[in-house]
């Protein structure tokens, strides 16, 4: 499969800005459904993907798409069906799950020692815990547009997508692109499994 790998750059430059906002918008999307006001500005978005390369314009155009035809109810009803039954969910958002087949497993502990290393804390009004596809996705975003450059740089970048994010993220996209039930979410899991392989490939360039 060819992607298009994006250049690393500068902390300030608008391809980097660009991959902070991508990872944003994706954390926010798995950390609830979308809101009334949210969706208002998927109906004015462009249909051309913040991040440069061809092989994310076709996901970021179906997404678009998805969430121009949802309604608020329809699209929280469908996020509820996907990650919040009574029990067990039908698609687990937390990556001890991929990665040990368990929750609150030792990825997780390991995930809150490189957090740890980095300065960073569990908001503890926050239900889900720190191995939470959303939460990962916005320290992501943190390392890439925080300003504290001994913490927000490209080979912390590159440490914590290789640990935190590639080994699983793509069998989540799986899960969610499979169960009868998705149809914005598996627009949502399109864009994360190409978003996501176009940073492996940007981060093999730096190797």
């Amino acid at each position: 499969m060819s992607t298009t790998a994006i250049a690393f750059a500068a902390p300030d430059d608008a391809e980097e800005l660009a991959r902070a906002e991508m990872y944003g918008v994706l954390s926010r999307l798995y950390v609830a459904p979308p809101d009334e006001r949210l969706l208002r500005q998927f109906a004015v978005a462009v249909t051309e993907a913040p991040v440069e390369g061809a092989f994310l314009q076709q996901p970021w155009e179906a997404l678009v798409a998805a969430l121009r035809q949802a309604t608020p109810a329809e699209v929280a009803d469908e996020y509820d069906a996907l990650f919040q039954g009574v029990g067990k969910p039908e698609v687990f958002l937390y990556g001890s799950y991929y990665l040990a087949g368990f929750l609150n497993e030792k990825p997780l502990v390991a995930l809150r020692q490189d957090l740890a290393a980095l300065g960073l804390t569990r908001d503890e009004a926050r239900g889900e815990t720190e191995d939470h596809v959303a939460y990962v996705f916005e320290v992501m975003r943190y390392l890439i547009a925080g300003e504290d450059a001994a913490v927000c740089n490209l080979e912390q970048q590159r440490r914590f997508f290789r640990t935190h994010v590639q080994p699983w993220a793509e069998a989540l996209c799986d899960a969610l692109a499979a169960h009868p039930r998705a149809r914005v979410y598996r627009a949502v899991a399109e864009l994360t499994r190409a978003f996501v392989q176009v940073e492996a490939q940007g981060f093999d360039m730096i190797e």
